[in-house]
């Protein structure tokens, strides 16, 4: 059964799914945004809260850099103001972090260069995620496998050979992460998501934990990932979707956000385990419509009782379970039995 832990909690089989509120750049560079969100995370039951850490320069080349952004979603004029607008410093990400220590929630960020590997790998985060726009970039992936930190890896924009690559290419170094099925659209259209991508997870890779990142307008399918064997999901956090940013309209309101831990709670309880069995609950309808063994007709002592003597039918008093018919040919009676009576254990040798 595929484990991972981070820090001191496990995933895996038979573990609670684990909740990551992704705020991404939804803070709009303020960091008191970014303390609102982390608070908001832990009041509605997520359990991690996970920021992104890029150091521009060795994401993007300077002509990306330098390319004019004219959007209603820019906070400069050009890509590179904007994204300077919206990163932290490493003291800034120190003081989120204490703060999230406070609220008791875990902390962690997507790296998105290998100067923020080594960073986050510095402030001993619990597990570093990798985000789909490195899926292809084994470099790099590689280096985040060689740190020995647990790596949460989503694989959008990728075919089944390309996760096939990322998996081999972490399996070098240790089994210490999970692969989630994402598809990097914002918000992702509902004939693309193929969820049962999941199960194709499960099966082409049983050794490590699978999971869902979401990116589509409300939660049930993220609750379905659940359902279909994601150990950790994975959505975007807001507090508003119409604020300023392309993310803010793929992610979840507090409000929906708590639904969503809600649902997938009550959804664990409802899957259970893969025991079946008579459930305590069920007795009561049991005793009322539970199917018992009758006589077919009137039945003398000393007989022996044969399959055509016996009928099943809602009996009172309960006689004998009728999923018991076989076992009752050939017993011998050992007093008379009127027709339509209940056949019970006294009824027989």
């Amino acid at each position: 059964m595929p484990q991972l832990q981070f820090g001191t909690r496990e995933l895996g089989t038979n573990r609670p799914t684990f909740i990551i509120a992704e705020v991404g750049q939804n803070h709009q560079g303020d960091i008191n945004v970014a303390k609102q969100l982390i608070e908001i995370a832990q009041e509605v039951g997520a359990d991690c809260v996970k920021f992104q850490k890029t150091c521009l320069t060795e994401k993007f080349n300077q002509a990306a850099l330098n390319r004019p952004y004219r959007s209603e979603n820019s906070w400069g004029s050009t890509y590179g103001d904007h994204k300077k607008y919206l990163e932290f410093t490493e003291e800034e990400f120190m003081e989120l972090k204490t703060y999230a220590n406070h609220k008791n929630i875990m902390f962690t960020a997507s790296a998105m260069d290998v100067q923020s590997l080594h960073f986050l790998q510095s402030i001993r985060v619990p597990f570093i995620k990798i985000g789909s726009g490195d899926s292809n970039n084994l470099i790099f992936i590689e280096k985040a496998a060689a740190t020995n930190i647990p790596l949460v890896i989503s694989t959008g924009m990728q075919d089944l050979p390309g996760v096939k690559n990322i998996y081999e290419c972490v399996s070098k170094f240790h089994k210490k992460f999970a692969l989630l099925h994402c598809v990097s659209a914002y918000p992702t259209p509902i004939n693309e998501i193929n969820l049962k991508v999941v199960s194709l997870y499960k099966r082409t890779f049983p050794d490590i934990v699978v999971g869902y990142s979401g990116h589509e307008l409300g939660i049930d399918t993220t609750v379905a990932a659940v359902a279909l064997g994601s150990k950790i999901i994975e959505r975007h956090i807001t507090l508003d979707i119409n604020q300023k940013g392309s993310d803010h309209k793929s992610s979840l309101e507090p409000w929906e956000f708590r639904t969503l831990v809600e649902k997938v709670r009550h959804l664990e309880i409802a899957l259970g385990d893969s025991v079946k069995l008579f459930q305590n609950s069920e007795q009561a309808c049991y005793e009322k419509l539970g199917k018992s063994l009758v006589a077919s007709k009137a039945l003398k002592k000393g007989h022996v009782l044969r399959l055509s003597d016996m009928k099943a039918k809602v009996a009172e008093p309960k006689g004998i379970d009728a999923s018991l018919i076989y076992h009752l040919v050939g017993e011998i009676l050992k007093s008379d039995i009127e027709e339509d009576e209940s056949i019970t254990i006294d009824s027989y040798e």
